[in-house]
């Protein structure tokens, strides 16, 4: 929950982990599943304890901090979201461009499988953090049609999605 919050750029909001064997809050929401463990599930109580905003994904998928900050800037009078987006947006770097660059997280497990299939095939990759770098993020969803989908890999300009092993072989060892 700390890196996350940082991720956000450090928030001072109030946030809250539920799941087994607890999970009280995200059973009354709908979110926690048998098994104990919950729906990455993002609701956004304003300071009167209405219900602003949600965004319910699988547990592998990382929502869109960009997105998030601008649904509390929604709801924040004193501008901290907006204010937190924007110095996001002004330390963004210029996205690599030729060869094989995945735009990953660090915990997605695809992104995982990906690292470790490039590194045991000897390909070189740069990587770019979408959850540090807002650009990136936009970039992927751009690509994706407005999904936040890791690890997302472009090969020269050929967009695989997803790890992908018959793509990712057929594009970067069949030719070798």
């Amino acid at each position: 929950m700390k890196a996350w919050a940082e991720s956000l750029g450090g928030i001072d909001f109030p946030l809250l982990s539920d799941f087994w064997p607890h999970g009280k809050i995200a059973e009354q929401y709908g979110v926690l599943r048998p098994d104990g463990i919950t729906e990455r599930a993002i609701f956004i109580l304003d300071p009167d304890g209405i219900l602003r905003y949600i965004d319910i994904h699988d547990i592998d998928d990382q929502p869109s901090n960009a997105v998030l900050l601008d649904e509390l800037a929604k709801i924040v009078p004193d501008g901290q979201a907006r204010a937190t987006l924007l110095r996001k947006e002004e330390e963004e770097e210029e996205l690599p461009h030729g060869g094989v660059i995945i735009y990953c997280t660090q915990w997605c497990p695809d992104c995982k499988k990906t690292r470790a299939w490039l590194k045991s095939n000897h390909i070189p990759y740069r990587e770019v953090d979408i959850e540090h770098n807002a650009r990136a993020a936009r970039q992927v969803r751009e690509w994706t049609g407005g999904n936040q989908t890791t690890p997302t890999i472009d090969i020269d300009g050929t967009i695989v999605f997803d790890f992908d092993e018959d793509r990712l072989t057929e594009l970067l060892l069949k030719n070798r």
